[in-house]
Formats: structure tokens, sequence, C-alpha cells
């Protein structure tokens, strides 16, 4: 069973920095299985949003709002993924996920939330 738990959330100051972990178990994120990882986040009253990804071979995408922000990363001898987020806004507050897909079957963890605010 896979499982995802994220980590590093909290309270910054605009233009800030902190950095999101995700571990996984069950699975590795260098898998071949794994079709594709990512970080989403949602607002409150907002639908969930996609953040950045990463495909199986690596490549990264971002979501324009936080390109040139935000970095999204994983250290294959540790088992985990990170999203490096700097330059903090207050849009930028909102719970952030972590996701894989694997075999076609999105797995969620519970999410960590990141507040923005002075």
């Amino acid at each position: 069973q896979v499982q995802l738990v994220e980590s590093g959330g909290g309270l910054v100051q605009p233009g800030g920095s902190l950095r999101l972990s995700c571990a996984a178990s069950g699975t590795i994120f260098s898998a071949v299985s794994i079709i594709a990882k990512a970080w989403y986040r949602q607002a409150p009253g907002k639908e969930r949003e996609l953040v950045a990804s990463m495909t199986r071979g690596d490549a990264t995408n971002y979501a324009d709002s936080v390109k040139g922000r935000f970095t999204i990363s994983r250290d294959g001898a540790v088992n985990m993924m990170y999203l490096q987020m700097n330059s903090l806004q207050p849009e930028d507050t909102a719970v952030y996920y972590c996701n894989l897909n694997r075999y076609g079957v999105n797995y969620w963890g519970k999410g960590t939330q990141v507040t923005v605010s002075s």
C-alpha cells in the first residue's frame, strides 16, 4: 500500500521561503510504475490545483503562478520528494499535497498547511 506523508509547512512572512518534504512508503519515487509525481495545493474556497510535477524521467513542469519561485525535486537515496518555495506571497497560502500516479492510480498525502502572512 502506497502512503505519502508531507511535512515542512508553517507560517512564513511574504518574501520568505519554505521547503516541503514528501516521504513515500510502499513504493519508491523512481519506480518505473510511477507515471508522475507532483505537488498540488488547495486554498480555502478554491479547487485543488497543480503546482509542480515531475515525470517518470524527472522532467519538470510548473504552474505559471509559481514558475521561477518553486522547485520540485527528489532524492533517490532517501526516497523523498521536495518542493522548495521561495519568494512566497499571501496568495500561496494553501494546504499542499504530495501526489503520485502509480499504474494510473492517484495517491495523496493528507497535506501540510502553508500560511504566508505578515
